[in-house]
């Protein structure tokens, strides 16, 4: 039939395998597997190169640099979210939860005056066709802020939310529990004199005192009540993932310590981790470096955070030999456990009946991305 596809001479990497053979692709689906060479004519040779899932991110802010390339500089929505996307389908994602935030924190921020445009043209873009990755929204709920139950009330009904993480980064614990790292981060990125920090740092202090329990419990509780997926966000301490896990998250964003991670695996938090983290061999906050959690097997789900082509690259990088992941391991990491944890059981995953998701990768130095298929179309 005119729909069908045969992917041949490939090496299909399954959720459990690395398997050589071919691929029937038909409605969008994969309809059958063979580890036998096609000898039909329509067959496309794919030269022995990897076949993987597409991969499924779960956390990026790559959109926002489209939206202001420059300091002051405002680019129209539509044109930024084509931008980013083809950023995105090119690194091999398929499906991407665009992180939006709800309570900008930053002193010179455009995170608010851009939410409402980005989700706008996240919207629409979908709901077009305009684009060939699949993006759906991840509200990043920073609950020290005042304005963020109210404005996630707003948000939260869209049709493509399909994840929320409840984030902290008021100074003094979590991600800044070292003063001198928070003081260096946003003095850094925002150029503020001592006397303008210590205005800020006091600032969100007091605003952490009073909003920040009350938004999480609120936010969380209303998440389970819709079904929505849950994830903590830079827990460091048992306290932490206690409450995570009381309140119903299921992925555990960038734990800080190796303590907080192994007691979310304990309690079947997936942990997240940034792909950027491995690729540069350590956390830019100073906390605790994925390597060393993949070591110890508590490493479950990457994210290319704020660069997208490093994704492929980090999942390529676990199966070296000092951290030891097998491939078929290392790509659930960026396919099928971001998939499942954020109940997307349709996808993530090389199997039949599964959306024909998929990339194919050549890899020496350094694994390329040569071919995307979305839903069997191909898009890249």
């Amino acid at each position: 039939m005119s729909n069908e596809i045969i992917l041949n001479n490939v090496r299909m990497v399954t959720a459990d395998e690395v398997v050589l053979g071919s691929m029937l692709i038909a409605d969008g689906v994969i309809k059958s597997m063979d580890t036998q060479a096609s000898t039909l004519p329509q067959a496309q040779d794919l030269y022995g190169d990897y076949l993987i899932p597409g991969l499924v991110e779960l956390h990026t802010d790559n959109l926002e640099k489209f939206m202001n390339p420059r300091p002051g500089v405002d680019w129209p929505s539509m044109s930024a979210i084509v931008g980013h996307d083809n950023q995105v389908i090119s690194s091999g994602i398929t499906t991407v939860f665009d992180a939006l935030s709800v309570g900008d924190i930053s002193p010179k921020g455009d995170r608010l005056a851009n939410l409402l445009p980005m989700l706008d043209a996240i919207t629409h873009s979908q709901q077009q066709g305009l684009t060939r990755a699949e993006h759906k929204v991840h509200l990043r709920c920073e609950v020290a802020h005042p304005k963020t139950h109210e404005r996630f009330m707003e948000l939260n009904d869209n049709e493509f939310v399909g994840l929320v993480s409840i984030m902290d980064h008021s100074p003094g614990q979590r991600q800044f529990a070292q003063l001198d790292k928070y003081r260096e981060y946003y003095q850094g990125k925002y150029g503020m004199n001592a006397a303008q920090m210590d205005e800020f740092a006091e600032k969100q202090i007091r605003h952490a005192e009073t909003y920040s329990q009350p938004n999480r419990l609120s936010i969380s509780e209303h998440c389970r009540n819709k079904g929505l997926a849950l994830a903590s966000h830079d827990d460091a301490t048992a306290a932490h993932v206690d409450e995570s896990h009381a309140l119903g998250m299921e992925i555990a964003e960038f734990p800080t310590t190796e303590e907080a991670a192994r007691l979310s695996h304990q309690k079947g938090l997936k942990v997240l981790m940034g792909a950027p983290n491995v690729v540069r061999g350590g956390s830019h906050s100073g906390n605790i470096s994925a390597h060393f959690l993949a070591q110890l097997g508590l490493l479950d789900i990457l994210s290319s955070d704020y660069y997208p082509s490093s994704l492929l690259q980090a999942a390529f990088m676990l199966t070296q030999e000092h951290i030891g992941y097998s491939l078929p391991q290392a790509i659930r990491t960026v396919s099928k456990n971001p998939a499942e944890s954020v109940h997307l059981h349709d996808r993530g995953e090389i199997a039949i009946g599964k959306i024909a998701d998929l990339v194919q990768v050549k890899h020496s130095v350094l694994p390329m991305v040569q071919q995307v298929w979305k839903q069997g179309k191909r898009v890249f």
